[in-house]
């Protein structure tokens, strides 16, 4: 007898979640599309980003590397000459001869002089990029960065047009 009775209770177990399909509503069910209620009519404006200015301390960093890059152009600009003339004295004569020797040393005192310039061109880049990391106003930064950078191509041309010179 118990053993029918645990067989009906399994049984009605079984068939109690198929009777509960059979609850179905009559009719469709409702559209899930956005009814007109939910769509948005309009947007707003976000209010323009205004980043705060750099740090004073960043700002006098950048104008002492400006400062350092402009003395050592003046110290590039200064031996210019001494090697421009080198340089022309060199024009024709062999690689390995002394007036090549010379010329390439004089050379290779103004990359020494760009050499200064660019660290001070890598010091700004630095800077920039930390200030536009942390959502500072680049401009000022990068007006002096392209200062410094004028200076170095007006360097990179003078040595360029040297090498060219005496045939390097």
């Amino acid at each position: 007898m118990q053993a029918r009775r645990a067989i009906q209770c399994a049984l009605f177990g079984a068939l109690l979640p198929l009777l509960a399909g059979c609850a179905a509503p009559d009719g469709e069910y409702p559209s899930l599309a956005i009814r007109d209620a939910e769509r948005i009519t309009g947007t707003i404006e976000p209010e323009p980003y205004v980043p705060p200015p750099p740090a004073p301390a960043v700002l006098s960093r950048t104008e002492d590397l400006v400062d350092a890059a402009r003395a050592a152009h003046g110290r590039f600009l200064a031996a210019v000459p001494e090697a421009r003339r080198r340089a022309n004295a060199a024009q024709g004569a062999g690689i390995g001869s002394e007036a090549w020797s010379v010329a390439q040393v004089a050379v290779a005192g103004l990359e020494t002089h760009r050499g200064e310039v660019m660290i001070s061109l890598a010091d700004l880049d630095r800077l920039y990029v930390a200030a536009s990391s942390e959502g500072e106003a680049i401009a000022p930064i990068a007006d002096d960065r392209a200062a410094v950078a004028t200076l170095a191509e007006e360097e990179d041309a003078v040595i360029a047009e040297l090498l060219a010179a005496i045939g390097r």
